[in-house]
């Protein structure tokens, strides 16, 4: 039986980024295979009627604290990008469009913009400071903004958002290893559990 990681993510979640440092590995421990699942925090959101823990000032803090730790114990670097909340409309376009017509060069470019949002503190809402990370890391700015403005790709963005939906997500990240669906980066050692276990017994 092929044993897979689905892995629901949106750039602007600091957990989705941390999340991404670590499952390549836990993946590659359990001979797993991981799958990218992009899809728009926002519109997640807003079918769930869930919101982000930044919007209660107390908890916001405590859950950047918190995220600090584990980046800690994960030994990479973390900190808040410049713009915090970043809108990622068009960045999620942008990679939704690279998983579509150039899905050899998905990895890199979440290299680069996850590193640029959580690593540099970039601010990528800004177009000319996105277009500045994608030229640094070998992308072609105006095919970006091309692939985002595409229509295709807005609906196919549209279309992975409300599947993240269906399937019971309300935030990012999320994971599921068959049925089994694991909220949340400090999850992940259920995950891998479940991978290691069968994900049977924790689909209850």
């Amino acid at each position: 039986m092929n044993k897979t990681v689905d892995f629901f993510f949106d750039l602007g979640s600091p957990a989705s980024y941390l999340a991404w440092t670590q499952l390549p590995g836990l993946c590659a421990r359990q001979g797993a295979t991981l799958h990218l699942r992009p899809m728009l925090l926002g519109g997640v959101f807003q079918a769930t009627g869930n919101a982000s823990p930044a919007m209660v000032p107390a908890k916001g803090r405590y859950m950047f604290t918190d995220l600090a730790r584990f980046a800690a114990r994960y030994g990479v670097p973390f900190g808040l990008p410049l713009g915090f909340p970043v809108n990622t409309l068009t960045l999620m376009r942008g990679v939704m469009g690279t998983q579509l017509r150039a899905p050899e060069q998905l990895e890199s470019l979440l290299s680069a913009l996850f590193n640029g949002l959580w690593v540099q503190r970039r601010n990528l809402s800004d177009s000319a400071v996105l277009d500045e990370t994608l030229s640094q890391a070998g992308f072609d700015p105006q095919a970006f903004h091309a692939l985002a403005a595409d229509g295709e790709v807005k609906a196919a963005l549209k279309q992975a958002t409300e599947v993240a939906v269906e399937r019971g997500v309300f935030g990012a990240p999320t994971c599921f290893v068959g049925e089994a669906m694991f909220f949340g980066q400090d999850r992940l050692d259920f995950v891998e559990e479940a991978l290691s276990q069968g994900a049977s017994s924790f689909s209850s």
